[in-house]
């Protein structure tokens, strides 16, 4: 497993490729729509789809003269499973905090002179 989370990991690493598994999300893309909001050659969005596939997180098959992306959702269950056992800690209520540190950081009322009178 501490492979296939290494892999996984990885995969994920990379900004293009999460915004990749991101448009994914919405439905099954050819390649070359995969690529067109991105500023590179579709040689290098292709290899960032080989990480992908290889990781197990999409998978690509052709339809016609089409080659065609699919996200795998289940590919992710195992780093999912990995992350949630470090939910035991709570979670962390930032506006509470954030009405903590406002408190905390307050300037002191200022106290009357005493060498003033």
């Amino acid at each position: 497993m501490a492979c296939t989370l290494d892999i996984i990991f990885s995969a994920l690493a990379d900004p293009t490729r999460r915004a990749i598994l991101t448009m994914l999300l919405e439905d099954d893309m050819a390649v070359t729509d995969v690529a067109e909001p991105f500023d590179m050659s579709l040689a290098a969005i292709s290899k960032h789809l080989q990480v992908l596939a290889e990781a197990g997180l999409i998978t690509q098959e052709k339809r016609g003269r089409v080659k065609w992306c699919k996200l795998e959702p289940d590919a992710l269950k195992a780093a999912s499973v990995w992350m949630q056992g470090f939910g035991q800690f709570e979670p962390v209520n930032l506006d509470a905090f954030e009405r903590f540190l406002a408190r905390e950081l307050e300037e002191p009322p200022e106290l009357p002179d005493a060498t003033a009178s």
